[in-house]
């Protein structure tokens, strides 16, 4: 299940080129040097994996504190343990989530090309040259 943060990035780098991921993230795993789109891309799974580490904490945690089970010196370690994780977890989501969203409002979506017109028949490329040598 995405979570809002994610989601929220998602839409709006989906927004911002027009495709939706799987086709942004094959086409920057095609491209062979590094691109805004690879590291928007990049930032996004940090924040992914942020969030999946916070719902696996909680998880633990609420499995360490069920009532009942008992709260001994180890458990205690534990419970310590996956609460400094969860708090890491949420500085790094909320940080990636900070600057990506930064990122994100700077960038806007260029508009489409403009169809060019047929380009008019114009002089041969060696009718300026002549009427120059002629005019000495």
């Amino acid at each position: 299940m995405p979570h809002r943060t994610s989601q929220a990035i998602t839409e709006r780098i989906e927004a911002l080129y027009g495709r939706p991921r799987a086709e942004l993230e094959a086409h920057a795993d095609a491209t062979g040097h590094p691109s805004m789109l690879a590291a928007l891309l990049g930032s996004l799974s940090a924040v992914e994996f942020a969030e999946r580490d916070i719902a696996f904490q909680a998880e633990r945690l609420r499995q360490l504190t069920h009532p009942d089970r008992e709260i001994g010196r180890f458990t205690a370690g534990h419970l310590l343990d996956c609460a400094r994780r969860i708090g890491e977890a949420v500085a790094v989501r909320d940080s990636q989530a900070r600057h990506t969203s930064a990122v994100l409002q700077s960038l806007h979506r260029a508009p489409a090309p403009a169809e060019q017109a047929p380009a008019m028949p114009g002089l041969p490329a060696g009718a300026p040259a002549a009427s120059a040598a002629r005019a000495r």
